[in-house]
């Protein structure tokens, strides 16, 4: 039982209805009644005190039923949405509602308050935003329910102990699923139109616009009308991912490390290209090839990624550029697109990586990938009066300076480059792998 805020407004009436009872006729307190008074008000308060606990007690009755929905596999560094279902009996119901969400979470709505008729039901929604991966407990549910007379509130709790897993950007990884869908209903039929690719897809009429390079003379004098050959981009090409889990990755961006970034942004490159019929393999290295799963096609191969890549960690080592690009030219005899997720910091600290990169070529077609602090940018590009910001743009503006060194001496050795805010990487990375198969560059 907890008492309600009227219980303590009727206890001060109550003390002050003894006051003024021990002051009868005048304005000073008599003596003579001042015991009486301290009777009535203790009688007074213990009748009050007595109807609160009844009130409680009555709520045993209509307790209302208060449900969490099965929670799924949970997103890092994203608003994950948290239903609970509120169900009331033949009486109306003043609730207050305290989820015990994993501590190590932060939400928009730590107390949930609702006041709901008799008979009805409602489903509440709030949000928690987990920064790490991992599995968590979930505790319980903590109810308080308002007794008829307004006294006291009924207090308990239910039984939902559960433990949820939190895995990478999965809900980006949906939204990104519904947009490649669209894609291929819409501009890859265009570019199927505009005779894109390198592998025979159909024979077709000749429309307006046509290139006429594509028309099939033999096809065109067999059946007497004008047909071109229509093109798709070329199908079952290969896509190597490979990932640093080594000391740059462990950096916190935006509330996330480096890694978690990283992360996301390859399993969503692995979703693009598992879309566009490629064989799509990761590695994940430190100073040794942490982990490496094989090239595969089909929609099988992504859940297996994800489960493979969810538990590893950012560590504290210096990465082995040379070690991972050597295990790719052993296990990737064949042509293929290697995309590689790291940071860069200047041409000095990053020697074994351009080196490393320059060696994949002309085998494979390289791509490196860095995930940039945003923060870095915002501190550059801000004008500053007081002299300790002063110093510290110019700091940030050399940083950015050595940084575009480095990325330029990797282009000039034949390395494509993306160089993009850390949480805006996996957006730009599946618009220039696209862009890369629309134009056939691998």
């Amino acid at each position: 039982m907890v008492p309600s805020r009227r219980v303590y407004q009727l206890l001060l009436l109550g003390s002050a209805i003894g006051l003024g009872s021990a002051a009868i006729g005048s304005d000073v307190i008599n003596p003579q009644f001042l015991g009486f008074a301290i009777l009535l008000t203790l009688g007074f308060d213990a009748v009050v005190l007595l109807l609160a606990v009844t009130d409680a007690r009555r709520v045993k009755s209509h307790r209302a039923v208060v449900e969490r929905s099965q929670l799924e596999r949970l997103s890092i560094g994203r608003d994950n949405p948290v239903q609970l279902t509120v169900k009331t009996g033949y009486q109306p119901a003043v609730l207050k509602i305290r989820d015990f969400y994993p501590q190590a979470f932060s939400t928009n709505s730590q107390l949930l308050s609702l006041s709901l008729p008799a008979h009805s039901r409602e489903e509440l929604t709030y949000q928690v935003f987990p920064a790490k991966r991992g599995e968590y407990v979930w505790g319980d549910i903590q109810v308080r329910q308002l007794g008829t007379w307004g006294l006291a509130w009924h207090d308990w709790k239910l039984p939902q102990r559960q433990t949820v897993a939190v895995y990478p950007d999965l809900i980006g990884l949906r939204s990104l699923s519904i947009r490649l869908m669209l894609q291929t209903s819409g501009n890859i039929r265009r570019a199927r139109r505009q005779g894109v690719g390198t592998e025979f897809s159909e024979l077709r009429e000749y429309a307006t616009g046509d290139d006429p390079r594509l028309i099939d003379w033999k096809a065109t004098a067999r059946r007497s009308r004008v047909l071109v050959r229509v093109l798709e981009p070329e199908q079952e090409q290969t896509l190597i991912i490979l990932l640093d889990r080594g000391r740059l990755m462990t950096a916190q961006v935006k509330g996330l490390a480096r890694f978690d970034w990283g992360l996301n942004a390859a399993l969503s490159l692995a979703l693009t290209g598992l879309n566009r019929g490629d064989r799509v393999g990761i590695g994940v290295f430190d100073r040794q090839m942490h982990a490496w799963i094989p090239p595969e096609r089909g929609q099988t191969q992504l859940p297996k990624l994800i489960e493979r890549l969810t538990p590893i960690e950012p560590v504290l080592l210096e990465p082995d550029y040379m070690g991972s690009v050597a295990t790719v030219a052993t296990r990737q005899t064949r042509r293929a697109l290697v995309v590689l997720l790291t940071e860069v910091i200047d041409a000095t600290a990053s020697t074994e990586l351009l080196a490393a990169m320059g060696r994949l070529a002309p085998r494979h077609l390289p791509f490196c990938v860095t995930l940039r602090d945003p923060q870095v940018d915002v501190q550059a590009n801000t004008a500053t009066t007081a002299i300790p910001d002063t110093y510290a743009r110019a700091v940030a503006l050399d940083l950015l300076s050595q940084r575009q060194l480095a990325l330029a001496k990797l282009k000039q050795k034949g390395v494509l480059v993306l160089d993009a805010p850390a949480d805006q990487i996996s957006d730009q990375l599946v618009d220039r792998y696209l862009q890369l198969k629309a134009r056939n560059q691998l």
